[in-house]
């Protein structure tokens, strides 16, 4: 099998309604169902986003959103980070991560962005600059916390 990705980022306007019924679908999967979170995930931030989408072959296999400064923190910020659960173990995560901050450099330039990481994939995150700050929660009935990365 090859396991190769292919990229695309778009705008919320420039989603197919494929394309996002794949990303809500996604988001449900892991968020709702594989993490028992009963939440609102269509929380007006999908509009302002830019939608990162990772497939194999057609199937969206990584997804994340980039939040302009002023949607979800006063920075810059990258979320609803998730891998497959078919795809796990492949380092598309990892992928996911280099490519994200790619296109941040590109569409933004260099800015601080900070993102709410769940706190066991903290060390995950501290791979690629990110540090935590003294502000952790619970979302969720999941720990936590706020990491930036400058």
């Amino acid at each position: 099998m090859n396991w190769k990705l292919r990229w695309e980022i778009k705008s919320f306007h420039e989603l197919t309604n494929t394309e996002l019924y794949e990303c809500l679908k996604l988001r449900q999967i892991v968020f709702s169902w594989e993490q028992h979170c009963a939440y609102i995930d269509c929380d007006d931030k999908d509009a302002p986003a830019w939608h990162l989408m990772g497939f194999q072959d057609r199937q969206l296999a990584a997804y994340c959103r980039i939040l302009p400064a002023g949607v979800a923190f006063d920075e810059l910020s990258i979320g609803r980070i998730i891998t497959h659960p078919k795809y796990r173990k492949l380092g598309f995560g990892k992928e996911l991560i280099e490519v994200a901050l790619q296109e941040v450099h590109h569409k933004f330039g260099d800015q601080t962005i900070r993102i709410g990481a769940q706190k066991w994939l903290s060390g995950f995150y501290r791979q690629y600059g990110f540090v935590e700050e003294d502000i952790s929660y619970l979302e969720d009935g999941i720990p936590h916390v706020i990491m930036r990365r400058e």
